[in-house]
């Protein structure tokens, strides 16, 4: 078994400010809702490898992993995998910046599988990653957009 989600969302900024705040990894956890904390933990040319963490859930557990990522700015696209895996068996992210006329079209497609005996089934995992995604990118939309309209005031 597998599974494949596919989130957009059009955010109204230049596509400069989106492509560099959403691939300044480090900063993250000002820009997702999800993330307590990301670790850069090794660079090279257009690839970085780090940690995400998580905030703690209802039982204080705190779940963070590694993963690599290689941006593409001539294409617009990024494309990442989990090295640490946790209870995917694989889990592959593909992220596509398209300049429309209302903005930049910011398109989050995962494949991955779920490990046997892992807390969720592909379809459960995929409908949380769709839910979760909606909110994260109508987040990001909301901070950038916000950014963009103080720096044309300024």
């Amino acid at each position: 078994m597998s599974a494949h989600t596919d989130n957009s969302i059009v955010i109204n900024a230049p596509m400069d400010l989106v492509w560099e705040r959403t691939n300044d990894i480090e900063s993250w956890p000002r820009l997702f809702g999800e993330y307590s904390s990301a670790e850069i933990l090794h660079r090279e040319g257009n690839t970085v490898r780090f940690r995400l963490s998580l905030h703690p859930d209802e039982d204080g557990k705190v779940w963070s992993w590694v993963s690599e990522r290689t941006s593409d700015e001539a294409t617009r696209t990024t494309r990442s995998h989990r090295v640490e895996t946790g209870p995917f068996k694989y889990m592959f992210l593909f992220w596509e910046y398209e300049q429309l006329d209302a903005g930049v079209r910011l398109r989050w497609v995962q494949d991955f599988e779920m490990k046997p005996g892992a807390p969720l089934d592909d379809s459960g995992m995929a409908e949380r990653i769709n839910r979760n995604s909606r909110v994260e990118l109508a987040l990001i939309k909301e901070r950038l957009e916000s950014v963009h309209a103080l720096a044309a005031v300024s």
